[in-house]
């Protein structure tokens, strides 16, 4: 007696089983959500838009046309009278504070966080890893007066080096979380192979430590960056004169006794934001992924 297998036939689907998920709903398109997202494009891009039609208006007529209208006659006058009026003395004086507070802050919080992460089980560096995790807590609005204070007794009120230590202290803590969490990613047998070749703490640290966390130091250079480049606060607190003004700070410039250029001043936002601009674009990857990975744990 013998018997026959029939392969089974595969059942045919509707248009409407097709459409449906593995979970048994219709697909359906999320009208909500999109709507959120374009609501959220337009709250983003239009005070961009007007910022830069603005900015190539001329001032006798910005307020008797529309806000929103592109310029009838754009002119770069505006532009002329921004870097005209000292621009490239305050972005020299911005160039100084960022590089001269980035580079220190990043040097001392890799080296910081390497320390913590290959003696986790010594008491002192758990301890400093709290300590640094605390500065994360502290606002600087809450630590102005101290800072004033300090700077004041120090005799550096009016300098770019009393813009330039704040900001270092205030970049090292959120430094050391990211970078920490990136060297803890390494292997530990990396670390323990390059010991038994013979090389010290202070070779592994830049010859494989650095190599391999490179994203995370490019991350935190970057951030960095833009915190204190756009830093408003240090500036107009523990400087007076006009020559030490910072970008941020120098936008008063435009503002007179009863009125403000507001074509000129939207300008100065222009030039001001376009190494942002150029940094962000450069280094968003490291940078979106860096913060990523140091909040992840």
């Amino acid at each position: 007696m013998t018997t026959t297998l029939t392969k089974p036939q595969p059942q045919k689907t509707t248009p409407r089983q097709r459409g449906r998920r593995p979970g048994g709903t219709a697909g359906r398109r999320n009208w909500l959500g999109g709507l959120a997202g374009w609501l959220w494009l337009a709250v983003v891009v239009i005070p961009l838009y007007w910022i830069l039609i603005t900015s190539l208006k001329a001032r006798t007529t910005y307020y008797a046309s529309n806000p929103l209208a592109p310029p009838a006659d754009p002119t770069l006058d505006n532009y002329q009278l921004v870097l005209e009026s000292e621009f490239f003395s305050y972005f020299w004086n911005s160039v100084v504070v960022t590089v001269g507070a980035v580079v220190p802050a990043v040097a001392v919080s890799f080296m910081a966080a390497y320390a913590i992460v290959r003696g986790w089980r010594m008491r002192f560096l758990r301890v400093v890893n709290g300590l640094f995790l605390m500065g994360l807590a502290i606002p600087l609005q809450a630590t102005v007066i101290p800072i004033y204070l300090i700077i004041i007794k120090l005799q550096l009120y009016d300098s770019l080096l009393a813009l330039i230590l704040p900001s270092i202290a205030f970049s090292i803590p959120l430094s050391v979380l990211i970078l920490a969490n990136f060297i803890r990613d390494v292997p530990k047998e990396l670390f323990d192979s390059m010991r038994v070749d013979g090389a010290t703490e202070w070779g592994t640290l830049w010859r494989l430590a650095a190599p391999l966390t490179r994203p995370a130091i490019l991350t935190v250079t970057i951030f960095n960056a833009l915190t204190i480049w756009n830093g408003f606060l240090l500036p107009l607190i523990l400087t007076q004169s006009p020559s030490r003004r910072t970008l941020p700070l120098a936008l008063w410039t435009f503002q007179g006794e009863y009125g403000v250029n507001i074509p000129a001043l939207l300008a100065a936002v222009v030039l001001t934001t376009l190494p942002l601009i150029v940094l962000y674009v450069f280094g968003r990857r490291q940078l979106l992924s860096g913060l990523t990975a140091g909040f992840s744990r």
